[in-house]
């Protein structure tokens, strides 16, 4: 099962300069409980976002330079080598960025969107889902509180069988 997990606006947009643009705590959580055990694939930029690898998690990241090495990851230079390596994992897990997201879609089996209700100025955006190859089969709404500037919805979408 490979699954893209990520939060986006109401419009996709992800972040700016390689960071969020909200803190949303409960998402964290969510995140963290979902990936915690598992392979989790991104590129460079969202690797070298993060202060240290994430506990608890193998870190595979795909990077154009072959010669990029930081302790505790995997390197590899394409999606299909991050997920030729992953093979016998039940559960792999795209974590971003943009990029990654649009190559890893034509992949994925399994969209957990955290979609936050706001309009951001961002520079990265996940790719439009296709209604006609994905449902929508989960909807939990989170309301704007205390902790969350942001209401969100977490939202399960999976691929329809052709």
């Amino acid at each position: 099962m490979i699954t893209m997990i990520a939060a986006a606006g109401e419009n996709n947009e992800l972040g700016k300069d390689n960071d969020l643009v909200w803190h949303l705590p409960d998402d964290f959580k969510r995140f963290k409980k979902l990936t915690t055990g598992h392979y989790i694939i991104m590129g460079r930029k969202t690797f070298e976002s993060f202060p240290k690898p994430l506990p608890n998690r193998t870190h595979i990241v795909i990077t154009r330079n072959p010669e990029y090495q930081k302790e505790g990851i995997i390197v590899t230079t394409s999606l299909e080598e991050a997920l030729e390596k992953t093979k016998n994992e039940d559960e792999v897990f795209i974590i971003g960025g943009g990029e990654i997201y649009s190559l890893g879609l034509a992949y994925a089996h399994k969209i957990e969107l955290t979609r936050v209700h706001g309009a951001f100025e961002v520079d990265t955006y996940f790719p439009d889902i296709n209604k006609e190859e994905w449902e929508l089969t989960q909807s939990v709404y989170h309301p704007r509180d205390e902790r969350h500037q942001y209401a969100f919805t977490y939202e399960t979408w999976l691929r329809k069988k052709s």
